[in-house]
């Protein structure tokens, strides 16, 4: 929970802002200010104060106590300009959190973490448990001073900028290791911890066993990402107890898939309570991995639980990111993470100079020319399956005649693969031009080099027939100046000379360009690779300007009105 204060008739208004944008996270403080920002401090997880930053650290400087635990804190000022990360930029996610507030706000965010002001990723934000010398290699990091990486297991991390050798460290370890002096250990949730028990296994039991499992085999308990079970098991308290003393989610399967599943050592015990000859080494291995503790049971003087340990195949991870059309402020803030978050980031060179500003320092970019498309995919995959995380980035969205067709034709399951939607040049276009996209459309590349010009124009031909609207990617280019016209005299054979066509060029971008003709005024030699041209439908018209396709049904008159604007209707 947010908790919101303010002292003024001006603060008033920003934070009842806030609180109309996030009703289900935020809670207003009323009352004297000292005495709210004291309740909200017990009581909320973050605080913003739209207050002086002077005011907020008297009131709550004698209530900080550490800073993995206080709240994070940020002020806004009374003009509202500025939105500052006080207390807890990164233990009580004050930096995110004044990013979130200046964008809804319009104020300037104000960080000072010095990680995050230089872009480097902070090494206890990394969203794995952290110990050791977090700030003496932290201030390595930034100051440039050689820091090596030595990964036990193999992990995707966002860029470090890491050396070969260094006077400091960063391991990254699921071994219950001690930290040396100017190391950081980094805990991946690497391990799954299987478990059985019979009805009514004390909870105390199940940890016991666990926990001596994970301490004989010399793994760290900050690195087990789940407990596994079968369905039969999901509600046995022993067990969804434990899972809860952990921190740890508890993920069941069914005695089938686990009946499936090789194990070392099965037995007729389980397979007679539950159907599956394994519960513990089954529930570990159904995802694949290392062995690294075969089935053990409690030492209870009648055994109830028991547990095996796995360590999982690491697995890179492959963000499939669409750009956008081009403006900065049509990059979603999606895109904008994946890009910061990536080590690896592959694209066109082109696609990369818009948006290396992005990116955090020490990313290793991959970039290609044109026509090189199957070729990124490859080394997107190649990188992802080295254990990387990776961004592979195309323009508008990356599944609409971009990248991720090729990518996931590449890839198989043994990475992880994010698709990050993007503002598509048909959308883009659609926006300047109106509302041409108002119902049925499609979408259909002139380009014949991947598919042949035969079925482009029995698309064309159905997509006319049905009297659906029109946008077309790659219209022409000075090697293929004949399909357009070829698609645009199929259109008019079940088209009047009238419809609107909208041709825009760059859409979104600073030399963007667009004009609305017909399909009789239209002249292809007008158009090259970087317009898109949407031809409507029978129904489409040409309003104030602006080209418009009715949503199918029909407008009502605004009650009292006297004017035909229509009301919207139902989605």
């Amino acid at each position: 929970m947010i908790g919101l204060i303010s002292a003024t008739s001006a603060g008033a208004a920003a934070r009842d802002r806030l609180a109309a944008a996030w009703p289900e996270r935020t809670r207003v403080y009323e009352g004297p200010v000292g005495d709210a920002v004291r309740a909200a401090f017990a009581e909320c997880e973050q605080l913003v104060c739209f207050l002086a930053t002077g005011a907020v650290v008297r009131l709550v400087a004698p209530l900080l106590g550490d800073k993995a635990s206080d709240p994070g804190v940020v002020c806004v000022d009374e003009g509202g300009r500025f939105a500052v990360s006080l207390v807890g930029g990164h233990g009580g996610g004050a930096n995110e959190l004044a990013y979130e507030v200046g964008e809804l706000l319009g104020a300037e965010p104000v960080v000072t973490t010095a990680t995050d002001a230089v872009g480097m990723p902070g090494l206890d934000m990394l969203g794995f448990p952290v110990e050791g010398d977090v700030a003496g290699v932290s201030r390595a990091l930034l100051d440039g001073e050689p820091v090596a990486l030595e990964a036990e297991v193999s992990w995707p991390l966002p860029p470090l900028r890491v050396t070969a050798e260094g006077t400091y460290s960063i391991r990254v370890t699921d071994r219950a290791a001690r930290p040396a002096d100017r190391e950081v250990l980094l805990r991946p949730p690497s391990l799954v911890v299987g478990v059985g028990a019979s009805r009514g296994a004390p909870v105390d039991e199940v940890l016991e066993l666990v926990e001596g499992a994970l301490r004989d085999a010399g793994l760290s308990a900050r690195s087990v990402a789940e407990l596994a079970t079968v369905d039969a098991k999901a509600q046995e308290p022993g067990i969804v107890e434990a899972a809860e003393r952990l921190g740890v989610p508890l993920v069941t399967y069914s005695a089938e898939e686990l009946a499936a599943v090789d194990v070392p050592n099965p037995s007729d015990a389980p397979l007679a309570a539950v159907g599956t000859p394994s519960v513990a080494e089954a529930a570990a291995l159904v995802r694949g991995g290392e062995l690294l503790v075969p089935k053990r049971k409690s030492a209870a003087a009648v055994a109830m639980a028991t547990c095996a340990v796995v360590r999982r195949p690491a697995r890179g991870r492959l963000a499939v990111v669409g750009l956008g059309p081009g403006a900065r402020d049509l990059l979603t803030p999606r895109a904008k993470a994946e890009l910061r978050r990536a080590s690896v980031l592959v694209g066109l060179d082109q696609y990369v100079d818009q948006i290396r500003d992005l990116l955090r320092p020490g990313t290793r970019v991959l970039e290609s020319g044109l026509g090189a498309e199957e070729e990124r995919a490859r080394t997107a995959v190649a990188e992802a399956r080295k254990g990387q995380a990776v961004a592979l980035i195309g323009s508008g969205d990356a599944g609409v005649y971009a990248m991720a067709s090729p990518a996931l034709a590449e890839a198989s399951d043994d990475i992880d693969v994010i698709g990050v939607p993007g503002v598509t040049a048909a959308l883009a276009a659609a926006a300047v031009l109106g509302a041409p996209l108002g119902h049925d459309h499609v979408s259909i590349s002139l380009s014949d080099l991947h598919t042949p010009w035969e079925v482009i124009e029995r698309r064309v031909r159905a997509a006319a027939e049905a009297d659906i609207v029109v946008t077309f990617y790659n219209p022409r280019s000075r090697g293929r100046d004949w399909q357009l016209p070829k698609a645009l005299a199929i259109l008019a054979g079940h088209r009047e000379p009238t419809t609107p066509v909208g041709v825009v060029r760059n859409a979104s971008r600073p030399d963007e360009s667009s004009r609305l003709t017909t399909l009789a005024d239209l002249d292809p030699a007008t158009v090259d690779m970087m317009t898109v041209v949407t031809v409507g439908n029978t129904a489409t018209r040409r309003i104030a300007g602006r080209m418009v396709t009715p949503r199918g049904y029909r407008w009502q008159a605004a009650p009292n009105s006297g004017s035909a604007a229509g009301q919207e209707g139902a989605e």
